[in-house]
């Protein structure tokens, strides 16, 4: 166990008593005063007494008091003295307070974990869309023609009775222009559906010759190739790219292989939307370590004057930013106990408590804070969700 580590914990009995106390370091041989609780060289304790299972017991519990009281601590701090835990920690007063990092990410994993499993997600399989897709083929979007004129009769609109839907369009010239308008997108709308599907009907006849005069006439683009394997894979249940290359002599490039996993993923996603989004949502914990880096680097530019780095900047981040996951836990727990939606009223909270903070932490006046708070806040925003966004599409490919 390190210096720094050891240094932080409460041990005052067992093997740590003044009795037990050497002049020389049993880890490195380091001369010691009897006054040295540890070893200024490696850091181990000086200790002479030989290990007993109390010993263990004795740490094992007086960890947990030690960390309990540093938990406290930080919560104390964090709740109701915005801005001041962080002053505290960039200035040397850590020992006292959770390592904000470890904090961080303990927080946004239960949350995560309590809002996966406070939802049955998995639900979602019984859908059986892999069944449906493979079993009926694409989904049925297209109309026939004059379906958009029917569909319109069919329906009983103000001053529209079933009928007379022809009668009004030849009375009034600009109804009549906008069914034909309907009538020749829906036209449009058809016939790229039926190209589709006799383009879908000649790839699943002849895989093989389908995809060499693909790469002949150079159509074999990574979404060409998308399509191409997200139609084989379902179709003819072909499970690895060997054996798509064993039989069909399809090349093994980068791009091709990349196309062949992200089909199958798709695929995959499909059968098993409700695991899909188990397993998305237990990797944004450690998104949210990718994401804050990035926003902190606009804090520092906003803040570019005062004199913190750019670590003190992400360290008040990850503080804010568990202060929201503790806020969205405790709308967790309200919302599952009383069966309410309680979110928004600590969102507002928590846009209250950062405003606290940055006037405390920054030292500046309100009209600046304010200005400076609305614009970060909006970058929090668009950053957030263009990270959802991309963790969720790229998922959908890598899953």
């Amino acid at each position: 166990m390190g210096k720094k580590k050891e240094q932080g914990l409460i041990f005052t009995k067992g093997r740590y008593e003044l009795k037990f106390r050497g002049t020389e370091c049993l880890n490195c041989g380091h001369i010691l005063d009897v006054d040295d609780k540890y070893c200024p060289n490696c850091g181990q304790a000086n200790s002479t007494k030989r290990l007993v299972l109390r010993d263990f017991v004795d740490e094992f519990f007086s960890s947990l008091v030690n960390y309990d009281a540093k938990l406290l601590k930080t919560l104390y701090t964090m709740l109701l003295k915005p801005g001041t835990i962080t002053k505290d920690y960039i200035y040397g007063k850590r020992i006292s307070y959770t390592n904000p990092f470890r904090f961080l990410f303990s927080l946004a994993f239960l949350y995560f974990l309590m809002v996966t499993y406070g939802n049955d997600f998995r639900q979602l399989d019984d859908l059986n869309l892999k069944e449906k897709i493979k079993n009926e083929g694409d989904f049925n979007f297209s109309f026939g023609p004059n379906d958009f004129r029917d569909s319109l009769r069919q329906k009983d609109l103000p001053g529209l009775t079933i009928g007379n839907l022809d009668s009004l369009a030849a009375q009034d010239p600009e109804v009549g222009k906008g069914l034909d308008q309907l009538d020749s997108l829906d036209v449009l709308i058809n016939k790229g559906v039926q190209e589709k599907k006799r383009t879908d009907s000649l790839m699943l006849a002849d895989p093989k010759a389908f995809f060499a005069t693909m790469k002949a006439k150079g159509d074999d683009s990574f979404s060409d190739k998308m399509n191409f394997f997200f139609n084989l894979i379902r179709k003819d249940s072909v499970t690895n790219l060997e054996q798509a290359q064993e039989k069909y002599a399809i090349d093994n490039d980068w791009s091709t292989r990349i196309a062949f996993n992200a089909s199958k993923s798709a695929i995959r996603v499909i059968s098993q939307p409700g695991s899909w989004i188990d397993d998305t949502m237990a990797k944004l914990p450690f998104v949210i370590f990718l994401f804050l880096p990035l926003f902190a680097i606009f804090i520092w530019v906003v803040y570019i004057r005062k004199n913190y780095t750019y670590t003190d900047h992400l360290i008040f981040s990850f503080h804010n930013q568990s202060l929201l996951f503790i806020l969205l836990i405790l709308s967790w727990i309200v919302d599952s106990i009383f069966g309410t939606t309680s979110v928004w009223i600590f969102i507002l909270i928590f846009g209250f408590y950062l405003y606290k903070a940055m006037r405390r932490f920054y030292g500046q006046g309100r009209i600046k804070t304010i200005i400076k708070y609305l614009f970060l806040n909006t970058v929090f925003t668009f950053l957030a969700l263009f990270t959802v966004l991309l963790i969720f599409t790229g998922s959908v490919f890598t899953y």
